[in-house]
């Protein structure tokens, strides 16, 4: 890919798809390493510029995340965040020591507008901070041009050589003018145009897969998620009627899910493709039947889709590619990207079929974030209830079910998140909550209907804010709305007699239920 480059060297923070993001967000193409790295690869990818991020540790410390003086040497644009600032300072000859104070959160900074960083930044404006140690004195060569009450040097620059520091993390949203400060490195100091733009990928992507695949047949397992259905529909757009996809439907999708995703991509939609729906909700069922652990639940779920794919593409016979919507973020958390710990592990980074016989992986979003792959489900022209659908786990309701899965488990939690979504749309707030749904709780409990006693299940709701999906907040909804969904959920989906809604944030919660 023939793209400017800045490369995001990962010391371990938890801000590292974050800060790649935002450069990304300037329409500049950007990638993550880790921080052990070879320099001479670093250099040979001649990146434009080089963003240090965040680190759990301490840069003095004995053992700590380093990298080679010689990185400041190379003439290639630096900028340290945080922990990236601090170990700049300590390895040029500066000085970082445990501060007095810690800060935390919000804070106001006052900047030097004379600087490159802070050109069009508002003199005091307010910026995240989370760190123990500070710059007590600066590296040789450098200047302070930003602090606050508690932080003498919240940003310093040797502008000479192009380094640049910064204490507190432009990246988060909490940081008001961080996005101004990122784009005037990468955009100003670092001298990019912008040439990363989702219309060029498509373009440039349908291209390269035409002339990789030429006359070879194609085979892909279309979920009716984001990222497959964009995968199909870019493949489908560059081969046409070589590319297969099979849908498995295992009964754990949402209400009406499954004729909605053939109802697009089967012979009544607008696809050049085969489609082939599997129906074998009765069989996960099955195999589900007793299972109430969540990580067994996944397990099964996962080599179940698995078998029935397999033998689906045995019927089909040999392939010659094998497509997979593998997105960004799947490698940076599988530990294939970065230097910061393996969060969890991806159906689609290594979790291949053993006997389907092909040749080749095709992963046309590998390079992408989310919202990079949502505009290009627009630019290919899917329609936007499918590019913007809620986020939703390989399981399905399998975890968000609590404890054993039955069918007539699934038919509660699909009809009372059916009504939340629908009320959720009503009330205008489907694009202002990043993610929200129905789960089905393990909990019974006695309840009044029509002048006689139930037992009957508990419904909670979930709905979050979020940026990257690691941390979030619960969305505020008025109490005229849940009133509203917890009346029709209780009044229309049989064997419910109450209705929750969770307000714990991530940390110390999770998203998913299970």
């Amino acid at each position: 890919m023939d793209k400017e480059l800045v490369i995001v060297i990962d010391f371990g923070g938890q801000y590292n798809q974050l800060v790649a993001r935002r450069v990304r967000e300037c329409n500049v193409y950007c990638e993550i390493y880790s921080y052990k790295t070879e320099l001479e690869k670093i250099q040979a990818m001649n990146p434009k510029g080089i963003i240090l991020t965040g680190g759990p540790s301490s840069c003095y410390e004995e053992g700590a995340a380093t990298c080679s003086p010689r990185l400041f040497e190379l003439g290639i644009p630096v900028l340290g965040l945080c922990y990236g600032a601090q170990l700049m300072h300590h390895i040029l000859g500066g000085r970082v020591q445990r501060a007095e104070v810690r800060e935390y959160g919000k804070t106001e900074v006052e900047v030097d507008r004379s600087s490159v960083l802070f050109q069009n930044v508002s003199a005091h404006t307010i910026c995240w901070m989370s760190h123990f140690d500070y710059i007590a004195q600066t590296a040789p060569g450098f200047r302070t041009v930003a602090k606050t009450a508690n932080c003498p040097v919240a940003a310093a620059e040797c502008a000479e050589k192009n380094l640049y520091a910064i204490q507190f993390h432009p990246e988060v949203l909490h940081t008001t003018e961080g996005s101004k400060m990122l784009y005037n490195f990468v955009r100003g100091v670092c001298g990019c145009s912008g040439d990363w733009r989702m219309d060029s990928f498509v373009e440039e992507n349908v291209a390269a897969i035409r002339e990789k695949v030429g006359n070879g047949k194609v085979l892909c397992a279309l979920s009716g998620g984001v990222d497959s259905s964009v995968a199909a529909v870019l493949l489908s757009k560059a081969v046409g009627q070589q590319l297969t996809c099979v849908f498995v439907d295992h009964g754990l999708l949402r209400k009406n899910e499954g004729d909605e995703v053939e109802a697009v991509f089967g012979p009544q939609g607008n696809y050049q493709l085969n489609f082939i729906r599997v129906n074998a909700q009765q069989r996960f069922y099955e195999k589900l039947a007793s299972v109430t652990e969540p990580e067994r639940k996944r397990k099964i779920i996962g080599e179940e889709f698995i078998r029935v794919f397999e033998e689906e593409a045995k019927k089909i016979g040999a392939v010659d590619f094998l497509v997979q919507g593998t997105i960004y973020p799947d490698v940076v958390e599988s530990g294939l990207g970065g230097e910061s710990a393996v969060i969890k592990s991806h159906h689609n980074v290594g979790g291949l079929p053993d006997h389907v016989d092909f040749k080749e992986i095709i992963e046309p979003l590998r390079n992408l974030f989310k919202d990079e792959v949502r505009k290009v489900g627009l630019e290919l022209g899917i329609p936007e209830n499918l590019v913007f659908r809620q986020p939703f786990p390989g399981p399905g309701l399998g975890i968000r079910i609590i404890g054993e899965v039955t069918a007539e488990k699934v038919r509660i939690v699909q009809d009372a998140d059916a009504i939340y979504r629908e009320e959720i749309a009503k009330a205008g707030l489907d694009r202002e909550i990043n993610q929200y749904f129905a789960a089905l709780t393990n909990m019974r409990s006695v309840g009044v209907m029509g002048d006689e006693r139930t037992y009957d299940y508990a419904v909670a709701l979930r709905a979050v804010n979020t940026v990257d999906f690691m941390t979030a907040e619960t969305a505020e909804i008025s109490w005229d709305v849940l009133k509203r969904i917890t009346s029709r959920i209780i009044n229309e989906v049989a064997h419910v007699n109450r209705v929750v809604y969770d307000v714990t944030s991530k940390p110390p919660g999770t998203i998913e239920f299970e």
